[in-house]
């Protein structure tokens, strides 16, 4: 995976704005793509994630115009992509594309009152002129649209109020980042119809070099936790499989639905404030068996449809606990034993909530039978990324077996990259 040293992309995303629009940007932006450790598929379900910020970043060069417009260029496969959307045009549903994570966010950080109605620099009819150089990669699983929306959130902030986040207080810059990060979740979901629960765009904010971040979605609450590998000689390799990774083809929000659903059944808010939702599930399963074999055009015997919605429900409780328990071994250095957990969470991601793919379980299984204390997919799943917890002088030898392994599968050459914790969202220049 291609990462540019931060002045190169500085340049870069500079370059191709005064080479698009004429002139130069009011500044430049960057957000990072993100790893989750572990903690899948249970942010929407109230739960507790452990992800952090990637050194690999979206750099976003922007300028308000007075036009009413968003003028979007992305450099993208080699060439240039450009898009106009005029602000008034922006609404749940469209722009439903791409653009829709950029102008999305923009639209609503305006609605939720994050953003000023009215812009500094006598801007009565804000629009953004937006260049995107990214080395997050698309598809991988590592969170390219939530980089793209934090960054562009936090520059038209910027933008819009005349000042930086850095010149706030710590309660101000947390109120404002709350903002961000809600208008970035409602343009996944609302604009854009990827149904996300909030994870990435939390640790895109909110991340710190160094750290892993505790998120527990039941309390809104982030904490941060020391993710020291490089002092007990350990690394996170990232294993791009280049298998295609979709979110808005319905199988995300297809067991969503289900955990909402039994939620919503048992009268909570979220599967974590349902205790025994393994056993307490099969109600609402035998309620929804005709209409699901409906939606899916699939004849499902009900004993089968029960299984897997009772599956679906026990990944969530059990990947919960999981989560709870390797913040507290990381916390104490226990990396076999955090490593067995990641082994855990493949598996019942594979087992109960089916979101792998052969090239994910090869991944995992090559990197485990070559010295991995752990690993594991990350990210939603369906294609993207695993992550194997390796000894790092080992790292090219477990990325060679993998890559032989690919190879011999048939399966696209994989790519790999050493993960280094980082920053969240921050203005570069």
């Amino acid at each position: 995976m291609h990462t540019r040293d931060r002045a190169a992309a500085i340049t870069d995303v500079r370059n191709l704005f005064s080479e698009q629009f004429t002139g130069q940007p009011q500044g430049v932006w960057s957000a990072p793509g993100r790893v989750n450790l572990i903690g899948e598929h249970v942010d929407y379900a109230g739960g507790i994630c452990l992800p952090f910020a990637l050194s690999q970043r979206t750099y976003v060069a922007a300028r308000a115009n007075n036009d009413g417009v968003y003028r979007i260029a992305s450099h993208w496969s080699g060439g240039i992509t450009r898009a106009e959307i005029p602000t008034q045009d922006v609404r749940p549903g469209h722009p439903a594309d791409w653009t829709g994570y950029i102008a999305g966010a923009v639209w609503a950080a305006w609605n939720n009152g994050t953003m000023p109605a009215a812009w500094a620099n006598g801007i009565t009819n804000p629009g953004l002129d937006i260049a995107i150089e990214s080395d997050v990669p698309v598809g991988a699983g590592l969170s390219s649209s939530a980089a793209l929306e934090c960054s562009t959130a936090l520059a038209a902030w910027e933008i819009s109020t005349g000042s930086t986040l850095a010149e706030q207080s710590q309660v101000a810059q947390k109120k404002v980042l709350d903002g961000l990060r809600a208008a970035s979740i409602q343009a996944e979901n609302d604009v854009v119809g990827a149904s996300t629960g909030g994870l990435d765009q939390t640790v895109a904010l909110f991340g710190k070099a160094g750290n892993a971040l505790a998120i527990d979605f039941a309390t809104n609450a982030e904490q941060q936790v020391t993710f020291d590998i490089d002092s007990r000689g350990l690394a996170i390799l990232i294993i791009n499989t280049n298998a295609p990774h979709q979110l808005a083809d319905g199988q995300y929000a297809a067991r969503r639905a289900v955990t909402d659903g039994v939620a919503a059944d048992l009268g909570v808010p979220t599967l974590r404030q349902a205790p025994d939702a393994v056993r307490r599930c099969q109600p609402w399963a035998d309620k929804q068996w005709n209409s699901w074999s409906a939606e899916q055009q699939q004849d499902m015997p009900l004993e089968r449809w029960r299984a897997v919605v009772e599956a679906r429900v026990r990944h969530v409780e059990t990947e919960i606990d999981r989560t709870a328990r390797a913040i507290e071994v990381l916390r104490a250095g226990e990396f076999r034993q955090f490593g067995e957990l990641m082994q855990a969470s493949h598996a019942s991601l594979r087992d109960d909530y089916e979101v792998t793919v052969p090239e994910l379980d090869t991944a995992v299984e090559v990197a485990l039978r070559h010295g991995a204390l752990g690993a594991r997919m990350t990210g939603g799943g369906f294609g993207g990324s695993a992550i194997a917890l390796v000894d790092a002088s080992q790292a090219e030898t477990v990325a060679a077996h993998i890559a032989s392994s690919f190879a011999d599968a048939g399966f696209a050459r994989p790519e790999f990259v050493i993960a280094i914790p980082s920053e969240g969202a921050r203005r570069e220049e």
